[in-house]
């Protein structure tokens, strides 16, 4: 089955507003096994829906809008449905009575513009609201499924987790699709498509791959898709353990796995504690350490050696070495990791410095260069890396590499 998302608001042209709504509505779609071909975004103006509607019915058997559905007067989807479908807007007694009820229960009074909520089309089949006043619709006309859900996003999740989704499991045959993620780090999106040429050329017609890159983290995305879910599971699992046989080493997890979820776990099962010493990515590494409940267990804590005097007063790391080498370089990585250790008694440190940008840079460290050192005991583990030429996007990648270069050690720490 296939689904249109048209999504109805100025505020989401002008970028006031992200479409999460769109984001919400595909993944769930996806998981019921509808295939969602294309999602529009329209003003609200009455003459763009009717096209638009009748547009997207070429394409989709299901043909979901979000938004134009409030009490005021820039919303006109209700009465452009009204029209699209031949009906008449008339009221509703029975919504009348819940928005009554809605209203009183949160110490409101109903005035005039949220009894016209309950104004409904006639030949509409009502997906009762109940986190708020606007209804959804569901319409059908020539073997299409038209259905409208408000544009406030817990709304419209309400309407379509309790009214929408059970209605589309019993009406429709809807085939299994199942996703499978694997995360991985340390490798180019373009080297890892040569890597697994060979394994993705063979993949099953009914499996699908995609490539989903971010700084420092390429997903790799196994969709399929059959009518026999076991039979899908089971074709997947024996494709993940063929990929992992090429890839292993670059995996750091699956699905909703999260790299400094994955690596504190493994302080805390090990028993040891972490310290941090960084310079361009400025206490992004901390950030992602302490979004991890329970991060203290194992975090000792971070020094942000921004400046070379710091670095020195606060590092230990010696003028000298600076001088010699420049800020960026193994040598200061290496006392900076050393340092971090000792002064905040950890059992590993992580160590950062590098050419964030955009400024900065020269012919022999230019912007994106960074050295990243893993320091536990009298061992220190350091690589320099070249990440490119975009500030926020280095920053991201030193972490997420740092985190990563961590997760090694601790596997090679057995």
């Amino acid at each position: 089955m296939k689904a249109e998302l048209i999504s109805i608001g100025d505020e989401i042209l002008i970028g006031q507003v992200v479409n999460t709504n769109a984001a919400f509505l595909a993944e769930e779609l996806n998981k019921l096994g509808i295939a969602v071909v294309r999602i529009t975004t329209i003003a609200d103006k009455a003459e763009n829906i009717p096209a638009v509607l009748e547009e997207a019915s070429t394409r989709a058997e299901l043909v979901l809008t979000t938004g134009g559905l409030g009490p005021t007067s820039d919303d006109v989807t209700k009465y452009c449905l009204a029209e699209y479908f031949n009906s008449r807007v008339s009221l509703n007694p029975e919504v009348l009575e819940r928005i009554k009820v809605f209203i009183h229960a949160r110490g409101g009074i109903v005035n005039d513009k949220n009894a016209g909520q309950a104004m409904l089309p006639d030949n509409c089949e009502v997906l009762p609201n109940r986190s708020g006043t606007a209804q959804g619709m569901w319409f059908s006309k020539d073997n299409i499924t038209y259905v409208a859900l408000p544009g406030v996003p817990y709304e419209m999740k309400e309407i379509f987790q309790n009214e929408l989704a059970p209605r589309l499991r019993r009406r429709f045959i809807l085939p299994v699709i199942h996703h499978e993620t694997v995360l991985t780090s340390g490798i180019s999106e373009s080297a890892m498509a040569k890597l697994i040429e060979e394994w993705e050329a063979r993949l099953p017609s009914n499996i699908s791959l995609a490539y989903l890159p971010s700084p420092g983290i390429l997903r790799l995305r196994l969709s399929g898709t059959d009518n026999k879910p076991d039979r899908l599971l089971e074709e997947m699992r024996t494709e993940l353990k063929k990929l992992e046989a090429v890839i292993g080493p670059y995996i750091f997890g699956y699905n909703e796995d999260r790299l400094e979820e994955i690596t504190g776990n493994m302080l805390r099962k090990k028993g040891l504690t972490l310290s941090l010493a960084e310079s361009c990515t400025g206490g992004k590494i901390g950030e992602l350490i302490t979004s991890v409940p329970g991060a203290s267990d194992y975090f000792k804590g971070g020094i942000i050696a921004y400046s070379n005097e710091i670095k020195s007063d606060q590092l230990g790391v010696s003028p000298a070495t600076i001088e010699t080498y420049g800020a960026v370089s193994r040598e200061v990585v290496h006392e900076m990791a050393a340092g971090a250790l000792i002064r905040l008694k950890s059992d590993y440190s992580v160590a950062v410095t590098g050419v964030a940008g955009p400024a900065g840079g020269t012919d022999r460290k230019p912007v994106g260069t960074t050295w990243i050192a893993i320091a536990a005991g009298d061992k220190i583990t350091s690589k320099v890396y070249h990440f490119g030429e975009h500030r926020g996007r280095n920053i991201q990648k030193a972490a997420i590499t740092a985190l990563f270069m961590l997760k090694k050690e601790l596997e090679g720490n057995r």
